[in-house]
C-alpha cells in the first residue's frame, strides 16, 4: 500500500476533483472551477516550504518567528510549463545573521523542493521583522 493515496475524478472537461483522505481539492486546467495545476503546485510548494522554514529556524535556535507570508512568483514557458519560481518570504520575527542557514535548512527539509527538478527550485529572498 502506498504512503499517499489520492483519487482524482474528472466527470467532464478539464476540471478534476481530488479526494485526499477526507479532504477534497478542486483543480481546473482552464481556471474556471478552481486553480490550475501550475497554480496549485506553486501554492503547494510554498505550503510545504513555510513549515520547513519554521523547523529550520528552530534548529538554528530561533523559536518564535510569528507570522510568515510568502509571495510566490512563477513563470511559464511557451508550452505553459513552469520554468521559474521565486519566493519573497516576509517574517514577523527576527532572523538576524541566521537567514541563509534557515533557508538552507528549509530547502533540505521541504519535500516539494526535493521533488522538483533543480532548475525549478525557488529563488528565495527573506525580509524579517515585518510588521503585519
Amino acid at each position: 500500500m502506498p504512503d499517499i493515496e489520492v483519487t482524482s475524478i474528472s466527470e467532464e472537461g478539464y476540471a478534476t476533483t481530488n479526494l485526499i483522505g477526507e479532504w477534497e481539492l478542486g483543480i481546473d486546467a482552464t481556471e474556471e472551477q478552481g486553480p490550475s495545476p501550475n497554480q496549485s503546485l506553486a501554492a503547494t510548494y510554498a505550503s510545504c516550504f513555510i513549515p520547513a522554514f519554521r523547523v529550520g529556524a528552530n534548529k538554528e535556535g530561533l523559536d518564535d518567528l510569528g507570522q510568515i507570508e510568502v509571495d510566490v512568483g512563477a513563470d511559464l514557458d511557451e508550452d505553459d510549463d513552469l520554468e521559474y519560481v521565486s519566493f519573497d518570504i516576509h517574517v514577523e520575527g527576527l532572523l538576524g545573521d541566521s537567514v541563509n542557514d534557515v533557508v538552507q535548512r528549509a530547502e533540505e527539509i521541504c519535500h516539494v523542493h526535493a521533488a522538483l527538478r533543480e532548475e525549478l527550485h525557488a529563488d528565495i529572498s527573506v525580509e524579517d521583522e515585518v510588521d503585519f
